[in-house]
C-alpha cells in the first residue's frame, strides 16, 4: 500500500524549492538539517520518485519535483480552506495567525502594537516572521502564512489589499555632519556617494528611490546596508546620509546614536497595508486586524 506523504513533509518540500539550499531551507523551517534531510528523503520514498538532484554545491528541483511543487501548493491551501471552514463560527481573531512583517516595520511597530494587540485579542495566537517582502509574500501563497504586514506598492498576484496609513519619508543624517544641511536640503547639492540605502530585495531602497525622486544614481552608494541596523550605524559613522521612514523617529534603534530625522514634503511617503490571499475566508478577521494597527499604531 502507498504510503502518502504528510502537509509537514509538503511544507518542508516547498520550503526548499524556494530557498535552493538545504540548510537555509531547515532554518527556514526551524528544524535540524538532518531532520530536514530525512523528511526530504521520506516524501521521495513515499512518492516513488526523485524529487532532488543533490550535489556539494547545490539543489536542483527535478522535473518531476516541481510538478509535485505546484500540486503540493494546491493542496496546502486547500487544507488552508479546510481549516478556515472549520474555524468560521468562531469568535473572530482567536486561534492561530500567522503574520508576516517586513525588517523596516517590525522594530517601529510591533512593540507598542503587541501588547495592545495581547490584550484586546487574549484568545489569539499570533506569530511572526520576519524578512524581506518578496520572500514573505512568496511563503504567503505557499500557505506558510495567512496575512503579510508589508509597504506598497509592491508587485504581488492573487492578494488583496487594506491599506492602512501612510509612513512618510525623513532625511537621515548624523547631527553635525558637513554632507548636508538639513534644513536647506537639496538632493542636487549632494556629493556623489554621499546616499546610502539598503541593498537590493530590501523594498524601502526601491520605496526611497521613488519617493523621494532619486534618479542621478551617481549619488547612491554602489554598495547597499545588509540590514537597517548597519544602515543606521553608517550613518550614525558619518558615512553618508540616507532616507527613514517617519515610523523610526524616537525608536529603539535610533536611541543612543546621533542619527538625526528631518521631514520631507509630503509627497515623499510610502503606505503602509495589509495582504492576504484573494478569497481567503477570514478576510474579516483581516481586514479587522488591519483597522486595529491603523487606530493603535
Amino acid at each position: 500500500m502507498m504510503r502518502s506523504p504528510t502537509l509537514k513533509q509538503l511544507r518542508y518540500f516547498l520550503a526548499l524549492c524556494e530557498e535552493q539550499h538545504f540548510g537555509r531551507a531547515a532554518e527556514r523551517s526551524f528544524v535540524s538539517q538532518s531532520a530536514f534531510s530525512n523528511a526530504i528523503q521520506e516524501l521521495e520514498a513515499a512518492l516513488a520518485t526523485q524529487l532532488v538532484d543533490r550535489t556539494n554545491r547545490s539543489v536542483t528541483i527535478t522535473k518531476n519535483g516541481q510538478d509535485v511543487a505546484t500540486q503540493a501548493r494546491l493542496v496546502l491551501r486547500d487544507v488552508e480552506s479546510l481549516v478556515e471552514i472549520a474555524q468560521g463560527d468562531n469568535e473572530p481573531l482567536c486561534g492561530e495567525l500567522r503574520l508576516g512583517v517586513i525588517p523596516t516595520i517590525a522594530p517601529f511597530v510591533l512593540p507598542a502594537i503587541l501588547p495592545k494587540i495581547r490584550k484586546a485579542f487574549p484568545k489569539l495566537q499570533l506569530y511572526l516572521i520576519e524578512d524581506q517582502t518578496q520572500r514573505i509574500y512568496e511563503r504567503l501563497m505557499a500557505g506558510e502564512l495567512d496575512v503579510l504586514l508589508l509597504a506598497l506598492p509592491w508587485a504581488m498576484q492573487g492578494v488583496e489589499e487594506q491599506v492602512l496609513f501612510r509612513d512618510e519619508f525623513c532625511l537621515a543624517y548624523r547631527h553635525g555632519t558637513d554632507r548636508v544641511d538639513p534644513e536647506n536640503y537639496r538632493f542636487n547639492r549632494l556629493d556623489a556617494d554621499s546616499v546610502l540605502l539598503l541593498e537590493d530585495g530590501h523594498c524601502l531602497r526601491d520605496h526611497a528611490l521613488a519617493a523621494c525622486k532619486i534618479r542621478n544614481t551617481e549619488k547612491v552608494r554602489r554598495f547597499g546596508a545588509s540590514s537597517l541596523l548597519t544602515l543606521i550605524e553608517m550613518i550614525d559613522a558619518d558615512l553618508g546620509i540616507s532616507f527613514l521612514p517617519e515610523m523610526a523617529r524616537g525608536s529603539s534603534l535610533l536611541r543612543n546614536t546621533r542619527v538625526r530625522l528631518e521631514s520631507l514634503s509630503d509627497k515623499s511617503y510610502r503606505n503602509i497595508g495589509m495582504v492576504w490571499r484573494k478569497g481567503s475566508r477570514r478576510v474579516d478577521e483581516f481586514q479587522m486586524l488591519g483597522d486595529f494597527f491603523r487606530d493603535h499604531r
